[in-house]
This record gives structure tokens, C-alpha cells and sequence, in this order.
């Protein structure tokens, strides 16, 4: 959710400066959001031009390559966005990031190699959660509080499956527990992410039937993208095609006037 708070954040910013929005305007205010870009276009479709007076932008449009996020040491490969019309609070321009009206509705294409993902898994803030993790789906396992998680790797096999390892260490242990995950990986509606015939080994031993049926119903309870309705965002897949070296994905996006990843950005 960070990088949909991010563009986000990029796109109410484009309204943002006083007077007119013009293209190259959208495409630095979208840059800015970047430590790097490869390649960045940005198109603001806003006829007649006083509407923006009226708080009302027809449709923005982003296509970008190799961007490398700010906040993250993750980059995109590719991204694709396009917007519905887009109102808001004239008034609040003066704030610098204007209040919607309506729900902000846009479509997202997104292409991630395997090595940025592997990167991101890598990073303290995932590393974090999966220590959420320790504590919760692996806690029959009775891993002492010392537990961490270390070295996590995924690896994206054909027909949408993947592998996933991560060492568990413990303090009372000098050699790590290895962990391995094989799964396939359907969307369900839209909106729910559901593993497919995952098979979970502990260095080499196979969980229980009955164990791993139970994490797996909890995994794919917290991949429900109907979760985050309550934080005033919905969300759909239309697309997912996961392949050795790169994952693509399409989604529609609908965001509430009242969300709470707008409040933080004010």
C-alpha cells in the first residue's frame, strides 16, 4: 500500500500548483516522487482549461520505465496508470493537496522483476512483518521471542506458481531453520489472492497436513483485498501473470474521499 499511497500522493499533486496544470508541470511533480527515472510520460487531459478553476480534471495518464522509489529501495519496472475524472475542493489548493469530492477511480499496470522483488523482501519494513508472522501463523512451532527471520528469497516458476525461502534463526540454534514454500497463486473474484496446492517444508521435513492447513487459512484471509475497504480503498485484479524473472499485473482502483491514506498525506 506504500506505493499506491505514493502515486497517490503524485496524482492529487498534480492540481496542486496555482494557476494551470500543464503536462510538463504533472510530469515533475510525478518525478519528484522518484530518485530515478528511465523514462516518464504524463499526460493531463483537462478541456476546456477552467475547469481546473472548478475543481475538476478530466483524466490523468503516466507511463513510466525502470522508476526507483524514494521511500523504498524498490524500482518499477514498468507503470501504467490512467485515471477517471478527477474532482475536488478548489479551496483546497491552498493547502497544496486538494480534497476530493468524489472517489478517485483509476486503472494500474504494473510489471516487477524478480530481483526488485527480491530486494524489497530485503528491506527492514518487510522483514518487520514477517517477524508479525513469527508470532502469529508459527507460533505452534513455539519459536521463542528471539526467533528472526532472515534472508527471505522468492523465485517465480511457470503457470502462476512460485517458491519461497526464508531462514528462521534462533539464538539457542547456530545453524538456521530453512523454510520452503511452493505454491501456486490464483485471484478469486478479483479480490481474493488464494495459495494452490502449497507444499511448506521445515528443513527438509514436510509440514503436517493438518498445520498447514490452518496457515494457509490465514494467509489467504489476510490476502483479501477486501480488507482494506475499511481504510476506504477498493480494489480489483484484472490481471496477474506470474513467470520466471517478472510478475505483471493489472487492477482497478477506487479510492473514498474519506480514506485514511489521503489523510496522511495532508
Amino acid at each position: 500500500m506504500e506505493l499506491l499511497t505514493i502515486l497517490i500522493s503524485s496524482l492529487l499533486g498534480v492540481v496542486a500548483p496555482v494557476g494551470v496544470v500543464i503536462d510538463q508541470t504533472a510530469e515533475n511533480t510525478i518525478r519528484s516522487q522518484f530518485s530515478t527515472v528511465e523514462q516518464l510520460q504524463v499526460r493531463v487531459d483537462n478541456a476546456p482549461s477552467y475547469q481546473l478553476l472548478q475543481g475538476k480534471v478530466e483524466r490523468v495518464l503516466i507511463a513510466g520505465r525502470s522508476l526507483q522509489l524514494k521511500q523504498q529501495d524498490f524500482r518499477i519496472a514498468v507503470l501504467e496508470l490512467e485515471t477517471d475524472q478527477i474532482e475536488f475542493d478548489p479551496s483546497s489548493l491552498r493547502q497544496n493537496l486538494p480534497k476530493l469530492k468524489q472517489p478517485l477511480q483509476a486503472g494500474v499496470r504494473l510489471v516487477l522483476t524478480e530481483q526488485d522483488i527480491n530486494k524489497l523482501l530485503q528491506s527492514p519494513q518487510f522483514l518487520k512483518r514477517l517477524q508479525e508472522l513469527n508470532k502469529g501463523d508459527f507460533s505452534a512451532f513455539e519459536f521463542t521471542e528471539t526467533s528472526s527471520f532472515t534472508n527471505p528469497k522468492v523465485e517465480f516458476l511457470p503457470n502462476n506458481r512460485f517458491s519461497f525461502q526464508v531462514e528462521l534463526q534462533n539464538e539457542q540454534e547456530v545453524i538456521p531453520l530453512l523454510i520452503k514454500i511452493n505454491s501456486g497463486l490464483n485471484i478469486v473474484g478479483g479480490r481474493q489472492f488464494q495459495l494452490v496446492d502449497p507444499k511448506v517444508s521445515l528443513d527438509g521435513q514436510e509440514f503436517p497436513a493438518e498445520f498447514l492447513n490452518m496457515i494457509i487459512s490465514n494467509i489467504n484471509q489476510q490476502l483479501d483485498l477486501r480488507n482494506l475497504e475499511g481504510d476506504g480503498v477498493q480494489m480489483r485484479i484484472l490481471k496477474w501473470n506470474m513467470k520466471p524473472g517478472k510478475l505483471e499485473m493489472a487492477a482497478f482502483v477506487r479510492l473514498e474521499p474519506s480514506s485514511k491514506f489521503l489523510e496522511t498525506r495532508r
